[in-house]
């Protein structure tokens, strides 16, 4: 490989960013809306701030971007609904935050596994998602192996 395929790690989020559809923002609010909803059965401006710790005002922004960009519908002072694109990526956002998260405590992590999940989320192509997935059910066919990865974990602390 040479020098010039190497990049900065905010140089690999900029290149990936390209090919992305929504920032790792506007996924994270798209993903809330998507979880609340199904909960719910609607979401409100207010209820989205206050689950993502921003101000109404940021929250209207960025909704107003997913709904330029066809996600969402959304009626000033009104519920946000989801468009069918919008329910489709949203599922999938879903569904990868609990892929990561599902393998992170798989394999110990639950200190800021919220943090941790958020992170590695955004910055993962779809085969390695895959590939992840496809671990976490392998592990779950066995869990021999990973009762053996535990042992050796805490083998490995105790050094």
């Amino acid at each position: 490989m040479e020098n010039s395929e190497f990049h900065t790690v905010r140089g690999y989020q900029l290149i990936e960013q390209e090919k992305k559809l929504l920032t790792s923002a506007m996924e994270d609010y798209l993903e809330m809306i998507f979880r609340n909803i199904k909960k719910e059965g609607y979401m409100r401006i207010n209820t989205l701030a206050e689950m993502l710790n921003v101000r109404p005002s940021s929250a209207t922004k960025m909704v107003q971007k997913l709904s330029e960009k066809g996600f969402v519908e959304y009626k000033r002072y009104g519920i946000i609904t989801l468009t069918e694109k919008g329910k489709a990526l949203g599922e999938f956002l879903l569904k990868r935050h609990n892929i990561i998260e599902k393998f992170l405590r798989s394999i110990g992590i639950s200190d800021n596994l919220l943090i941790e999940t958020e992170l590695i989320e955004h910055n993962l192509s779809v085969d390695t998602l895959r590939s992840i997935d496809e671990l976490n059910s392998f592990l779950e066919e066995y869990p021999e192996i990973l009762e053996k990865f535990r042992r050796y974990k805490n083998k490995k602390a105790k050094k």
